[in-house]
């Protein structure tokens, strides 16, 4: 199943690589932009329960879809560049095995613990 789950992921990332092609950006535009979505890891500056909001809102996939739709609904090459960066940046890290936070805890993540050595899928 984990495997399944990475192949999805990864099918995630290149298609969006292949958007990305496609917007009017040069490449070193997408690995600069890479890291942006971890900016919402602030928020555990004000706690768990915060940080994992933000963090999730940041990393949320039906965001970055809705932002990358409106870009190219209104003819927005910035919003559509968003909404790339976005599914990308959480394709590549669910792909790694991190995941939507739960608020006990950073490490605790919709895919299991993350800790020393590759995340455990949590079973429920």
């Amino acid at each position: 199943m984990k495997n399944l789950l990475k192949l999805e992921e990864l099918a995630e990332a290149l298609f969006a690589l292949a958007v990305f092609a496609r917007l009017p950006y040069a490449w070193w535009v997408l690995p600069a932009a890479f890291l942006l979505p971890d900016l919402g890891m602030a928020g555990y500056l004000a706690g768990p329960r915060v940080g994992a909001f933000c963090y999730n809102v940041a990393h949320h996939k039906a965001l970055a879809l809705a932002v990358g739709l409106a870009g190219w609904g209104l003819g927005q090459p910035a919003l559509q560049l968003a909404g790339t960066v976005l599914i990308f940046h959480s394709a590549f890290d669910r792909l790694l095995g991190y995941g939507l936070k739960y608020a006990t805890g950073f490490r605790d993540t919709h895919l299991g613990r993350v800790g020393v050595g590759e995340p455990e899928l949590a079973v429920n």
